[in-house]
């Protein structure tokens, strides 16, 4: 069952197409990509979230993560 969220999805979409300009223009190779975005989620639980529910926000983020990438034979 998909997820309902309070963001509206032309708010989602524009900022992951910010993100993805950004990451365009400077050609940032993909292993690059993954360790800019790896930091800013890093820094966005240290910063943001109670040191209490840190592992708890990480370990959900990582499950989400593994769930939505998909094992086709593209690469």
């Amino acid at each position: 069952m998909p997820q309902s969220s309070r963001y509206s999805d032309e708010r989602v979409e524009k900022l992951l197409a910010d993100m993805v300009r950004v990451l365009e223009q400077d050609q940032a190779p993909t292993d690059l990509s993954l360790m800019v975005l790896g930091n800013m989620v890093t820094n966005l639980i240290n910063t943001s979230v109670s040191s209490a529910q840190r592992r708890t926000l990480a370990r959900s983020f990582a499950e989400a993560l593994q769930a939505s990438v998909q094992e086709d034979k593209a690469h």
